[in-house]
């Protein structure tokens, strides 16, 4: 990284920045390892990386610095571990609120940065080292391989399989990771945490769901000393980071005067609320902003059943109306109408908020963070891996609605424009490719079946269908008859709006 106009800076030396741009308030070459991370994205180097970057700055707390693992071979990966070298794994973040205030600073919590596939030995070398007492992961809703229906891990994935069979290096976080805890089981040194920084509903029950579940298919014995002394403390992440493709970049570039193959942007509003429960102990993350708590449930429920259920709400029909960016849907009245109606009829009413949670003050938040144009945050990005996120986000909302005979407009709404959104193709006729992951192309056929209730098959909504109704059915298929028939916003007004 370089300030524009000038030579390079020796990897180091942030001595050179431009002026309002924030350096490291400690030496990056005096940061020891203590945290190990996968999936290195632009949420995780904004929310985690963020607030160690903090801690760093603090007495005694030089030891919780992060390496960067990256699963996924090819040229992408490759490009990106480079930048990484090239830059000693510094890079800037802009925080920018919706008034067009911003702040720049930049990062150098990750003091390294490994491509597994590129070097797989190195990685479980790396987490058997005793100085790591973390490792922590943003693998996605849909990374820990779960089966939705049963709870259980799957061991019919081909990578996991052949991480089982053993006599090749692991491919899979769940085999590097086992075969770590495995080695340090040997060795005498103890455990780490496995934190989990994804977007899901107590994701550290299901972390460890997915890594014992590898654990006892390798070894029983192995599984339950990981049982008895890993910890896997539950976390609410909560701050909207958008991609940044080359013209943002540039943008942001221009605007901080740095010459940064890495930028970043994420809004000004960031948290973090975390079990405290880490076996081999912790950075001083309290200090840098991070609420620590015994039971993390009430904040889980309203940031998923609030913000997450409301993005991906504004996303589908957003798209369906050629919509790209998040605060251009939400200026249009009616998807406005849309959320807030939701929110206001199906979550509140139904939510047990934890003290000191205003689910009022949350709901105006969340529209308040979504209106930030300096996200220019993408919605197909928001509603990608729509059957995921749908799973997390939406079944406890519809499961009680469905329980105590509550108005089903808006949740119907929501899912026609979801199985309409699937069809690829806005209602100017404009083409787009939806990312569904955890889709078979059988699967994707479905959205375009004459019959318009038979994609409520997809897993998406395994989460309430032992207790579908009639009356749901009928009026997803409804709503998407009448998306087909009168238009996007026309079916709009008639299902997504607060009561007179």
């Amino acid at each position: 990284m370089k300030a524009e106009g000038r030579r390079h800076a020796e990897p180091d030396d942030v001595s050179a920045l431009p002026d309002g741009v924030s350096a490291p308030a400690y030496d990056p070459a005096t940061i020891g390892t203590g945290i190990v991370h996968f999936g290195v994205g632009n949420f995780f180097r904004a929310h985690e990386a963020f607030y160690v970057d903090r801690c760093l700055a603090l007495a005694g707390q030089h030891g919780w610095g992060i390496v960067g693992v990256g699963l996924m071979a090819g040229g992408r990966s490759e490009r990106k571990a480079e930048q990484f070298a090239a830059q000693d794994c510094l890079y800037s973040l802009t925080e920018a609120a919706p008034d067009g205030g911003r702040a720049v600073r930049v990062i150098g919590a990750p003091r390294g940065y490994l491509l597994a596939p590129a070097d797989p030995k190195a990685v479980p070398d790396l987490l058997a080292d005793p100085s790591v007492r973390i490792v922590s992961m943003t693998i996605t809703e849909g990374g820990y391989n779960i089966d939705e229906t049963t709870g259980e891990f799957r061991l019919d994935h081909a990578a996991v399989r052949a991480d089982l069979a053993g006599g090749a290096p692991p491919t899979t976080i769940f085999g590097y990771v086992v075969e770590a805890l495995a080695r340090r089981r040997a060795a005498g040194v103890g455990p780490f945490t496995v934190l989990s920084c994804d977007n899901l509903r107590h994701n550290g029950d299901v972390a460890r769901a997915a890594f014992l579940g590898f654990a006892r298919a390798r070894d029983p014995d192995l599984a339950a000393w990981i049982e008895a002394h890993v910890t896997f403390p539950n976390g609410m992440v909560d701050r909207i980071t958008p991609s940044v493709d080359d013209a943002i970049a540039g943008a942001l570039n221009a605007a901080s005067g740095l010459d940064d193959a890495l930028p970043l942007v994420a809004e000004d509003f960031t948290q973090w609320v975390v079990e405290d429960r880490f076996c081999a102990g912790r950075p001083a993350l309290e200090e840098a902003g991070v609420q620590f708590v015994t039971d993390v449930t009430g904040y889980e429920h309203v940031k998923v059943r609030m913000l997450n259920a409301s993005h991906i709400l504004l996303a589908f029909p957003g798209i369906l109306l050629d919509y790209r960016q998040v605060d251009e849907a939400l200026r249009d009245p009616d998807l406005a109408r849309l959320v807030n109606a939701y929110l206001e009829l199906d979550v509140i009413p139904r939510l047990d908020a934890p003290p000191g949670r205003d689910p009022q003050d949350y709901r105006r938040s969340v529209l308040r963070r979504f209106s930030n144009p300096a996200m220019a945050d993408q919605l197909l990005r928001i509603g990608g891996d729509g059957s995921s996120k749908i799973q997390v986000f939406w079944t406890e909302t519809v499961r009680c609605a469905l329980s105590d005979g509550g108005d089903l407009r808006c949740i119907a709404f929501g899912i026609a424009a979801y199985l309409e959104a699937l069809r690829g193709v806005d209602e100017t006729g404009v083409p787009y490719t939806p990312t569904e992951p955890t889709l078979d192309a059988a699967q994707l056929e479905l959205a375009e079946a004459e019959d318009l209730g038979a994609a409520l098959a997809l897993p998406a909504f395994d989460g309430w269908r032992d207790i579908q109704s009639p009356a749901l059915t009928d009026a997803i298929v409804a709503a998407r008859r009448a998306i087909r028939d009168i238009g996007v916003r026309a079916a709009l007004v008639q299902y997504g709006g607060l009561p007179d």
